[in-house]
């Protein structure tokens, strides 16, 4: 059986090299040429097979150590996809289930989306609704241990299977943000993630309409489209669609997507890579909502799928982009399971998005994660300065993601808010509180009383938290007992201690509309589900929302924005 396997496995690596990618063992990288003609190809493909049949063959004989083929072979295939870009991968037939479970909306985990980038499993974007979003799981985050196992090196698809597991589990993840000097620690419960395309629309005071797309999987498409049609219905005087955190997803699902907003005929996207010619994608149907007011909200969590709509809406001038530089997934996956084994598939890279003025998503920093090179022939890399055009003649650059037309600054959380968010107390406190306040009414406001109830309830759950100043403290200690200076300074550092625990004290207050608003999300969310959440808190206090409000119910504005005369990715909100 396990020679079955072994030979199984070169198989796929003969394969792996027949689709173009010539491995040279000797160097340990990747390199692709352009090569005269298909006869000339293979022939250089055919000599690499060779040296790597060699190579394994004397290892497998000669090695010191036993080797067992099988592991043998697979790090060969493991170093190939290395030297490609964070989304190739060879897959078992459980990954590949894994994967389509994706599109089908329904899986067992913590719920986000992550790819490897610079060696570090990264998190794209937290899925809204699951434990992961919930707990306070960020875009851009980078996980550095699953449990008690280090990611530097692990595949995204190593990651996946320890997050993954039976609801109620729990995982517990080390996480570095940035501008955040420790590393945070979660312990996260598994749960079913049920993903949601629209978890939500409706109408805001003023008429304008908010619908909230959080991926693309079957039928994204048409419950968008359904959502749109009542809002419609309702004579809204503006539309505001949010991406913001949407991973993207299915590609004909962002292309029904776009199609809702742009004419029939005109250009979404277009795909092009090395061996796979120009295919372009146009909306083939009248849309649902052709000339109304339109506001589409991004952040950096915003990716591939959801950066095709935005391409098209802002290189049409069909709509006004307000957020933040989106994630920047530009690459076309193309699932391969030619001359390879029943129980593999591979999915492999074939070509780059393009958006109507050409501009490529990609970003230059997230391909060639086994290469130091960031140039070469038929390299992955793109321009970063690179200007293009919208069909109204407003410059936006190329280089990777969607630049907002409003920007919008980020959210910065200070130590205790994101502790509290870590550590669940605010859910754990809307569920404390609701047992004892089973009839609170949707309108309610956050009061001292309730105020009260929390900091007792952080008392009973001992919360404790470090401050920025007490984490630059903790590393000024460690430099003095370094240095042996311990007793030299300990008075002054007693004092720096103490005056810092003050400073704590402070912090609370300091926060205090940040923690009013959590608590009464977590107990709007527990008792009144998303569409009280959304309409009491989201609708409310969002400021990209209400950015997008004051746009849409300025037509000047929103005229002056979109003209040849505005400018793309310099405007603050």
């Amino acid at each position: 059986m396990k020679g079955e396997r072994k030979y199984g496995l070169i198989a796929i690596a003969l394969a792996l090299i027949s689709v173009g990618i010539i491995w040279v063992v000797g160097l340990g990288q990747a390199t692709e040429e352009p090569v005269a003609t298909q006869q000339e190809a293979e022939k250089n493909i055919y000599s690499y097979i060779k040296l790597f049949d060699a190579v394994a063959f004397n290892v497998n004989r000669d090695y010191v150590d036993s080797i067992d083929p099988e592991d043998l072979v697979r790090a060969g295939i493991e170093g190939m996809m290395k030297t490609l870009d964070p989304f190739s991968t060879l897959q078992d037939v459980k990954a590949h289930d894994r994967l389509m479970e994706m599109t089908e909306g329904k899986y067992q985990g913590l719920g986000m989306s992550i790819a490897q980038m610079n060696n570090v499993i990264t998190v794209v974007s937290p899925i809204e609704g699951t434990p992961a979003y919930r707990m306070g799981i960020k875009a851009g985050d980078q996980i550095i241990q699953i449990d008690d196992k280090p990611t530097e090196g692990m595949t995204t698809e190593d990651a996946s299977k320890l997050m993954r597991g039976e609801r109620g589990t729990s995982v517990t993840l080390k996480i570095k943000r940035e501008g955040i000097s420790e590393l945070l620690e979660y312990k996260i419960e598994r749960a079913i993630i049920e993903l949601k395309n629209v978890p939500y629309y409706g109408v805001m005071d003023g008429g304008i309409g908010y619908v909230r797309l959080s991926k693309f999987s079957k039928d994204s498409g048409k419950e968008l489209k359904d959502a749109i049609n009542e809002l419609r219905s309702k004579n809204i005087k503006g539309l505001i669609l949010d991406l913001r955190s949407n991973g993207g997803g299915l590609l004909d699902e962002a292309v029904e997507t776009a199609n809702l907003f742009l004419d029939q005929g005109q250009l979404i996207v277009y795909t092009q890579g090395r061996s796979e010619e120009k295919r372009e994608f146009l909306a083939r149907e009248f849309p649902v909502y052709k000339e109304g007011p339109l506001v589409v909200l991004v952040n950096e969590g915003t990716a591939s799928g959801s950066e095709i709509v935005t391409g098209a809406v802002q290189d049409w001038d069909r709509g006004v982009i307000i957020g933040n530089t989106t994630f920047g997934k530009g690459l076309v996956q193309q699932v391969i399971n030619r001359n390879l084994p029943p129980e593999y598939f591979l999915k492999l890279t074939v070509a780059k998005y393009y958006v109507p003025s050409g501009r490529c998503i990609q970003k230059p920093e997230m391909v060639n994660k086994g290469s130091s090179s960031e140039e070469g022939s038929d390299s992955l890399v793109v321009s970063k300065k690179e200007i293009f055009h919208t069909k109204g003649g407003r410059e936006v650059y190329g280089g990777g993601g969607i630049a907002p037309d409003i920007e919008i600054e980020r959210e910065k959380y200070k130590p205790i808010e994101y502790n509290l968010e870590r550590q669940s107390l605010f859910f754990d406190f809307a569920v404390s509180y609701i047992a004892k306040h089973p009839d609170i009414p949707r309108s309610f406001e956050v009061d001292d009383q309730i105020i009260a109830e929390f900091k007792q309830f952080l008392k009973e759950k001992n919360f404790t938290y470090k401050s920025a100043l007490e984490l630059d403290l903790d590393n000024l200690k460690k430099h003095v007992e370094e240095q042996k200076n311990s007793e030299v300074f300990a008075k002054t550092l007693e004092n720096m201690q103490s005056l810092i625990e003050k400073e704590k004290e402070k912090d609370f207050d300091q926060s205090i509309d940040y923690i009013k608003k959590s608590i009464k999300g977590g107990i709007l969310n527990n008792l009144y589900g998303e569409k009280g959440y959304y309409e009491e808190i989201i609708l409310k206090t969002d400021p990209a929302i209400q950015k997008a409000f004051e746009i849409l119910t300025n037509k000047n504005e929103y005229k002056k924005i979109l003209s040849s005369s505005g400018s793309v990715g310099t405007g603050k909100g």
